[in-house]
């Protein structure tokens, strides 16, 4: 679907361009599943005579595709419609948007994603339900699962657990600032997973140095109202000592917190983690969840409350090309909507390198592009790429099929 109404524009400048498109501000890239950083920045149509040959383009990876977000975000098939029909692929010679709908993309669109907006019920190997649904990454989308498995989970289940990718800072404050006020849906308690692993890296290796970054996110989620429960996911090399240096540091914070061991036991290792957040919930029926900001405040402003009260940054710096961007998308129209930050989960700033809980640093914004049918305006910091690439060493060198068809190294 993404890549139908990416061909759509191209054919639209073949044929004629009657939209009067200027093919220097096609917003509209392609999508594909694989990174591949090659794909970054391309030039199209090179065989052409006709407007828009030799134009600059580029591939962004399928997670990061607004039309992924959307069907996360979209709560029918007509929701899914009036979405799609939103979606800006670039301007005007004259500096007015041109949608999806303007091109009579929609349908064809709407006939593709027709099954795909049903969510896929799976089961885990103890049986349990869970719906997998949707993939729009924490640090370059907004990072959960579709509206509709949730709203779907929750007629049919007492409890319903939603992942939210990453950490606090990105999937979980996306969910109260996007998904939330969008789907209307309100959680009712937040687990924060940590473990003494992730803790370790934060710190360079020294347990105690990482700590406060865990305290930083229990600050975050506390700043949206919504009861929390800390969830100690074990590992093997986890020694007794530092799993009780990490609860310990939990509850000198107020916060319930319980081992879990999932992973190697199945549900009974979790059963302990389930019950305190059921007794968490009872304990707190009306807990006040809210989001960070207005959607009545400018663009600006949503930036900068993101960057100095969830990230933790003295202030933002925004580049001449995010400035342009912001103010036009405030001209059309746009300034009432959410921002999603595109922004590194290594590091509770914009550097990965910069870890633990840092102070006294500038959330850099290098540009901002406008996902309208989503509903919010995606604010790039630092040097996220919404391509990834592959690194000198990638899973595919340690992956193989043995005689037997059997795949190895996954």
């Amino acid at each position: 679907a993404h890549n139908l109404l990416a061909a759509l524009v191209d054919a639209h400048l073949f044929h004629g361009n009657d939209l009067h498109l200027d093919p220097n501000q096609i917003s509209w890239l392609r999508a594909m599943d694989m990174n591949d950083r090659a794909l970054r920045h391309i030039t199209l149509s090179l065989d052409s005579k006709k407007e828009g040959a030799r134009r600059q383009g580029g591939f962004i990876i399928s997670a990061a595709s607004e039309i992924m977000a959307i069907v996360a975000l979209a709560k029918d098939r007509k929701d899914l419609r009036r979405r799609l029909d939103a979606v800006v692929v670039g301007m005007t010679r004259e500096g007015k948007p041109v949608r999806a709908r303007d091109l009579a993309a929609t349908g064809g669109m709407m006939a593709l994603l027709n099954e795909a907006i049903l969510p896929n019920l799976v089961q885990t190997t103890d049986g349990t339900p869970a719906f997998v649904h949707a993939g729009p990454f924490g640090n370059i989308a907004h990072g959960t699962s579709s509206v509709i498995c949730q709203e779907m989970g929750l007629r049919l289940a007492d409890y319903v657990v939603n992942e939210c990718g990453f950490a606090a800072d990105l999937g979980a404050e996306k969910y109260f600032d996007i998904v939330m006020p969008q789907s209307g849906i309100v959680p009712s308690a937040a687990v924060l997973v940590t473990t003494v692993r992730s803790l370790k890296n934060q710190g360079e290796g020294d347990l105690a140095r990482g700590l406060p970054n865990l305290g930083k996110h229990i600050e975050i989620l506390r700043s949206f109202g919504v009861p929390i429960v800390a969830a100690i996911n074990r590992f093997p090399d986890d020694s007794e000592s530092e799993l009780k240096r990490l609860a310990a540091y939990c509850a000198e914070r107020g916060l319930t917190a319980a081992l879990s061991e999932g992973y190697a036991k199945g549900g009974p290792g979790a059963k302990e983690l389930a019950e305190k957040v059921v007794e968490t919930i009872e304990k707190n029926p009306s807990p006040g969840v809210h989001a960070l900001y207005s959607f009545e405040e400018p663009l600006v402003d949503k930036i900068e409350k993101v960057a100095q009260k969830i990230y933790g940054a003295d202030g933002v710096k925004f580049s001449e090309l995010a400035n342009a961007n912001l103010k036009r998308f405030s001209d059309w129209g746009y300034g009432k909507l959410p921002v999603c930050v595109a922004k590194t989960q290594y590091s509770l700033s914009d550097n990965p390198k910069l870890l633990g809980a840092p102070s006294g640093w500038t959330l850099n914004v290098t540009n901002a592009s406008l996902s309208a049918g989503a509903g919010f305006v995606v604010v790039i910091s630092g040097n996220m790429m919404l391509m990834p690439g592959l690194p000198k060493v990638s899973r595919a060198a340690s992956i193989d099929v043995d005689d037997s068809g059997r795949i190895t190294g996954i």
